[in-house]
């Protein structure tokens, strides 16, 4: 079975990275149902599940203005990192069993190492937004 290298997941991350544009953010957000049932339905990437739906709540975020604490490269990064689990033909193609899936598991595990320490900060905030947390609240729990 033909496996993929973190040197190459790493490489395929950045060079879908390097070609990340607003117009990309907007195909993430269209495609976040068919690009959530891919790892729904694979076993290489399916327990990524919940790390990719905290990446499309931080683009989701980003897009509508409401969460810009976060450097551009994060966004290129989580944004290419996603688009290349939907390309069907990447460094391994989908259509070969099993194999198909493992080289977008390693872009998304290369991902996730890169913007590990924003995406945590993304989703503290997140918290705090759902549950109503304000500053002063913060600074009265301190």
């Amino acid at each position: 079975m033909k496996e993929i290298s973190p040197e190459k997941a790493n490489k395929a991350l950045h060079d879908q990275a390097e070609k990340v544009t607003d117009k990309d953010l907007e195909k993430v957000l269209a495609k976040e149902q068919k690009i959530e049932d891919k790892f729904r339905n694979n076993d290489s990437i399916s327990g990524y599940l919940d790390r990719a739906k905290s990446m499309f709540g931080l683009i989701r975020d980003y897009w509508s203005g409401n969460y810009r604490q976060v450097p551009w490269k994060t966004i290129a990064a989580v944004a290419g990192a996603l688009l290349y689990v939907l390309m069907p033909l990447d460094l391994i193609p989908d259509f070969i069993p099993v194999a198909g899936f493992l080289d977008d598991a390693g872009v998304i595990a290369a991902c996730l190492k890169l913007v590990s320490d924003d995406l945590v900060t993304y989703e503290k905030w997140k918290v705090q937004q759902d549950h109503g947390i304000t500053e002063k609240d913060k600074e009265r729990l301190s």
